[in-house]
C-alpha cells in the first residue's frame, strides 16, 4: 500500500554476539495430544517447531527447559474450583456423565474432551508461568511457550479450543514483581479472555489487533476500552481481510509506540498466533512470516522483559515456519531459508524453503480506514496515565520460586532417601543443559530455579523430538476453502462439510 514503509529486515544491525538471554521451554510429551481426527487445532504444530529449532540449531544459543505442568492449585488463580476440578475428571469415557457440566462450562463442539485434556492444559500453562517466573527472577531477558497462549479460554469455561488462559495465569505471576504489565495480541482472533481478565485495572494493558465483524469471536470493537480503573488500559485494532505486511507494519508501531511511551510497562507478553499468516485454514490476513515476525523483532528492541507465546494457527507447516524463525529472532540468529533436511522435511513441499509469503488477496484496510482507527487509539492512550493504582505490594499469588534454603533441604531429602542410588530423578531434573552438550549441575551456574518448578532436558543436545506416528502421510497442502462458514455452525462440522484436512 502506497505510503507505508516495508517490513525491516529483523536481523539488520543486529550484533552475532548478542547477549540475550533466552529461555525456551518445551515438552515433548504435547504433541501426542489429539483434539479430533478433524479438529483444526494440532498440537503436532509444536514438535515441528521444535524440530525446526533443533535442526536450524538454534537451541545452541539459549537454555531449554521442559516446565513443571501446572498443577491444578494453580489453575485456580484464575480459573474456579468447580470449573478446573471437571477438567481434571472427565475423559472421552466418561463424558456422559458429565452433560449438565459440559454444557455449563462450554466443552464440547469446538472445544471438545480429548484423552489427556488436563495434561494438555498443564503442559500449556506450566510453561507459560515458569517462563513469567524465570523473567521476574532476572533469570532470563526473554522466555519462549509455543505451547502457550490460549487467549480465549474464561475464568469457568472453554472457549475456541482453550481450556486453561495461560496468559492470565503467566501475567499474574509477573505482577507478582512487576507494576505494569503490557500484553499484546497478534492472532488473527481477538484477545477476549485475556482482555476481560484485565478489564478493570490498570496494571494490565491489553492490545489486540484482530479480524473484526462476523467472526470469532465477536468481540474487541473500537470502542472497547476497558472500565472503571482499566478505562482506556484495553486497546483493539479491528482489521479487515487481506491486510498485509506494509500496513501491519503500519498499525502495529504507530499504536505500540505510544503505548510505551505513555503507559511504560514493566514486563511483555506477546501473543504470536499465526493464524494471522497468510494461508491459514481459519484466518484471511495477509501477512508473510516476515511481516509477522516483525512484531517480535520490535518488542525484543525495548530491551523489557519478554514473554513470547503461541496462539492460534491452523496451517501447520506455517505455524512452524513462523514461530522457528521468530525464535531465531529472539536469539539473534539468522536462519538460511532452506529448510535443513529433518524427520519433518516433507511437510515443507513443494519448495521446502522457511518463508511464508504473502499472496494476491485484496487488501480492504484502506489507509483512511488505518488512519482513522489509529487516530481515535492515540486519542485515548493520551488519558493513559503509568501510574497503576495497585500497590505492586498486592501480589496475587505465590511466586513458583523456591528459596535457596528449601532447595537444600529438598537436596538432602532425596539423599537421605536414595543412599545407595547414585543418580534419582530429582537429580536429574536439576541437570542443565548447555549449548555445546555437556553438563553440568544448576549449582555450578548459581542458578536458583527450583528443580520442582522447572525440569532442564539435558539428555545431550541437540535435544530432538519424539516421532509422532502418522501413518506415513505428510501434510499435504490443502484446497482453498472459498465457502463461508455458516452462522452457527461449528468450526469442526464446517471443515468436514467441506472435506478438509488438518
Amino acid at each position: 500500500m502506497v505510503g507505508f514503509a516495508p517490513v525491516d529486515n529483523p536481523f539488520k544491525g543486529m550484533r552475532s554476539t548478542s547477549k540475550t538471554r533466552v529461555a525456551y521451554f518445551y515438552d515433548e510429551e504435547v504433541g501426542d495430544f489429539d483434539y479430533e481426527e478433524l479438529h483444526p487445532m494440532k498440537p503436532h504444530r509444536i514438535r515441528l517447531t521444535h524440530s525446526l529449532v533443533v535442526n536450524y540449531g538454534l537451541y545452541k544459543r539459549m537454555e531449554v527447559f521442559r516446565a513443571k505442568a501446572a498443577s491444578r492449585l494453580e489453575m485456580t488463580q484464575f480459573h474456579t474450583d468447580e470449573y478446573i476440578e471437571f477438567l481434571e475428571k472427565v475423559t472421552p469415557e466418561n463424558m456422559d456423565l458429565f452433560s449438565t457440566e459440559q454444557k455449563k462450562f462450554n466443552v464440547g463442539g469446538d472445544s471438545p474432551v480429548f484423552d489427556g485434556l488436563f495434561d494438555f492444559c498443564g503442559i500449556s500453562a506450566g510453561g507459560s508461568m515458569e517462563g513469567a517466573g524465570r523473567l521476574s527472577r532476572g533469570k532470563c531477558d526473554i522466555a519462549i511457550n509455543w505451547a502457550g497462549g490460549l487467549h480465549h479460554a474464561k475464568k469457568i469455561e472453554a472457549s475456541g479450543f482453550c481450556y486453561v488462559n495461560d496468559i492470565v495465569l503467566a501475567i499474574l505471576e509477573l505482577l507478582r514483581t512487576y507494576r505494569r504489565v503490557l500484553y499484546i495480541d497478534i492472532d488473527v482472533h481477538h484477545g477476549d479472555g485475556v482482555e476481560e481478565a484485565f478489564y478493570t485495572t490498570d496494571r494490565v494493558m491489553t492490545v489486540s489487533l484482530h479480524k473484526f465483524g462476523d467472526f470469532f469471536p465477536g468481540t474487541g470493537g473500537l470502542q472497547d476500552v476497558g472500565v472503571a480503573k482499566g478505562k482506556n488500559y484495553a486497546v483493539n485494532v479491528p482489521l479487515n481481510d487481506g491486510i498485509d505486511d506494509e500496513s501491519y507494519k503500519y498499525i502495529f508501531e504507530s499504536v505500540i509506540n505510544k503505548v510505551m511511551e505513555n503507559y511504560r510497562p514493566d514486563a511483555i507478553v506477546l501473543q504470536c498466533g499465526a493464524d494471522s499468516l497468510n494461508g491459514d485454514k481459519l484466518g484471511s490476513f495477509n501477512l508473510s512470516s516476515a511481516g509477522h515476525a516483525n512484531c517480535v523483532s520490535f518488542m525484543k528492541r525495548f530491551n523489557i522483559p519478554l514473554l513470547v507465546l503461541g496462539g492460534g494457527g491452523y496451517t501447520l507447516r506455517n505455524v512452524a515456519r513462523a514461530w522457528s524463525y521468530e525464535t531465531g529472532i529472539c536469539v539473534g540468529q539468522e536462519m538460511a531459508q532452506d529448510i535443513p533436511y529433518h524427520e519433518y522435511y516433507g511437510y515443507y513441499g513443494p519448495d521446502f524453503r522457511l518463508a511464508v509469503r504473502p499472496s494476491t488477496a485484496e487488501n480492504n484496510n484502506s489507509k483512511q480506514y488505518l488512519d482513522k482507527i489509529t487516530t481515535q487509539i492515540l486519542k485515548n492512550l493520551r488519558e493513559v496515565t503509568f501510574a497503576p493504582s495497585v500497590q505492586i505490594s498486592d501480589v496475587p499469588r505465590q511466586s513458583l520460586a523456591t528459596s535457596n534454603e528449601e532447595d537444600a533441604e529438598m537436596m538432602d531429602l532425596d539423599e537421605d532417601e536414595h543412599r545407595d542410588v547414585r543418580s534419582t530423578q530429582y537429580r536429574r531434573d536439576i541437570m542443565v543443559a548447555h549449548a555445546d552438550g555437556y553438563v553440568s549441575d544448576s549449582e555450578d551456574e548459581g542458578d536458583e530455579l527450583s528443580p520442582a518448578a522447572s525440569r532442564k532436558l539435558y539428555s545431550n543436545c541437540p535435544i530432538g523430538p519424539k516421532k509422532l506416528n502418522r501413518d506415513g502421510v505428510v501434510d499435504e497442502p490443502s484446497p482453498a476453502i472459498k465457502e463461508p462458514r455458516k452462522e452457527g455452525q461449528s468450526v469442526t462440522s464446517y471443515l468436514a462439510g467441506l472435506g478438509t484436512r488438518i
